[in-house]
């Protein structure tokens, strides 16, 4: 089997699929994995991680191959650059 044309194939959507359902253990449907799904997801997971993951988050695989682990101190800072207050206007009528 072909890794890179299999790869070409997945769309963002299914990526996310396949994501949610290695995270959750259940496909978008409800139905659960197999041992065997997990695994194969999985891989396919890391395997379009690493090819299309600009952006690594933590502990996700960033394109260069390497695990993207993130200090505690990273992570605050990161969801405070990442906090936006949203101002809602009160209406006094």
């Amino acid at each position: 089997m072909d890794v890179d044309k299999l790869l070409a194939a997945i769309s963002p959507e299914i990526y996310q699929n396949m994501l949610t359902a290695v995270e959750t253990g259940r496909w978008p449907d409800g139905k659960q994995l197999s041992d065997e799904q997990r695994d194969h997801t999985q891989q396919m997971v890391i395997l379009y991680q690493s090819k299309h993951n600009h952006q690594p988050q933590h502990f996700t695989v960033g394109t260069d191959g390497e695990l993207v682990m993130k200090s505690k101190q990273e992570l605050k800072r990161q969801y405070k650059e990442e906090q936006t207050i949203i101002s809602v206007p009160q209406n006094d009528s």
